[in-house]
């Protein structure tokens, strides 16, 4: 501090006029980064409520939203080495919100200040404030509030990014969902039921099933106890299903190529159950079946942005069609400390299909 001191009165000596200047005029404050409350990931499964500094100013064709809700999705456990997130991503957990549009950037035409949206994320919808490029700013569909509408993107842009944009489920077809009580399995049973195809799903208690059932799902597996390949085989003539969704990954690949019906198309979009399995080729020529896989998160904007607005598009003609049942549930009223930390642990435990 001191030599700070001798190094500013030795600049006022050599130059006194300016000293004098800038004795007249007070000096000009820098500015002050302003801070936002987020919650942060301090180690595996460790959340905590702390004071943060605001996101970086918007570019063009950027929304910055004030959150008003957020949702749990599985893919916020990249501390535990589950699923790795994409370079870039915001260091605040949170893959969706829904709130107020608080400024746009230059080229952002379909979004003004003050209106109210839901939006996919690469990160950061568990703090007060995040900057969202705008392709992946959803419209809220009718009929559903504002918190509720937090929990859609991720699950309409990921069931219809892939079995209907990417495996091309239609209409006649029969489509066997994995895990149906979840949130990708509650929204894939009411928009598949909507556009005419035969849904059946798997649950692993007379709870889920039953929550299944009620949102249209034509056959109800539970896979605890019963064989769900001699199931699905049996209710469809011995066929199996043509398009499968599932999110086990490794010990459920071969059971479900077994499941599939000629030309029937696997899709994988999470491995929960394990990420290595032992596959017999044979059953993939010999009824020409299809694999893919994909991460909703690792797509880039213009990808989400398709499969956003297509299943807007989707969603808002099943609401109309009262078809679309919004199962939200209001998991943690506030969040602090170890609040959140047990809240989010008890999620995971109790919402295991």
């Amino acid at each position: 501090m001191k030599q700070q001191c001798r190094m500013a009165l030795a600049v006022a000596g050599a130059f006194p006029t300016l000293a004098r200047r800038n004795t007249r005029y007070p000096r000009r404050r820098l500015p002050v980064a302003s801070k936002m409350k987020a919650v942060v990931v301090t180690g595996p499964g460790v959340l905590r409520l702390r004071e943060v500094e605001d996101p970086p100013a918007i570019t063009a064709g950027e929304v910055l939203i004030r959150v008003a809700a957020t949702a749990l999705n599985r893919g916020e456990v990249p501390t535990e080495g589950t699923y790795s997130p994409p370079e870039g991503s915001s260091p605040y957990p949170g893959l969706e919100c829904s709130g107020t549009v608080l400024d746009v950037g230059r080229s952002v035409d379909r979004w003004k200040v003050g209106d109210q949206v839901c939006a996919l994320l690469n990160g950061g919808g568990y703090a007060e404030k995040v900057v969202v490029p705008a392709m992946q700013v959803l419209p809220i569909p009718q009929g559903v509030s504002l918190r509720e509408a937090a929990s859609f993107p991720e699950v309409a842009c990921t069931v219809w990014s892939t079995v209907f944009m990417t495996s091309h489920l239609s209409a006649g077809e029969t489509f066997l969902i994995h895990g149906g009580s979840s949130g990708i399995g509650t929204f894939a049973i009411q928009i598949a039921k909507y556009h005419g195809i035969r849904v059946l799903a798997t649950a692993g208690s007379v709870e889920k099933l039953s929550t299944c059932k009620h949102l249209g799902a034509d056959i109800c597996i539970n896979y605890k106890t019963e064989d769900f390949v001699a199931r699905v085989r049996e209710e469809t003539g011995g066929k199996g299903a043509d398009v499968i969704l599932d999110y086990i990954g490794g010990p459920y690949l071969q059971r479900n190529l077994d499941s599939l019906n000629i030309d029937g198309r696997l899709f994988i979009i999470g491995c929960m159950g394990g990420i290595t399995s032992e596959v017999n080729l044979s059953s993939l020529l010999a009824r020409r079946l299809t694999v893919q896989a994909a991460r909703l998160r690792h797509r880039s904007p213009e990808s989400k942005a398709a499969g956003g607005g297509a299943a807007c598009l989707a969603s808002y003609r099943s609401r109309q069609g009262e078809t679309c049942d919004p199962r939200v549930s209001s998991l943690v009223r506030s969040i602090g400390g170890s609040q959140a930390d047990g809240e989010w642990r008890k999620y995971w435990k109790d919402t295991a299909n």
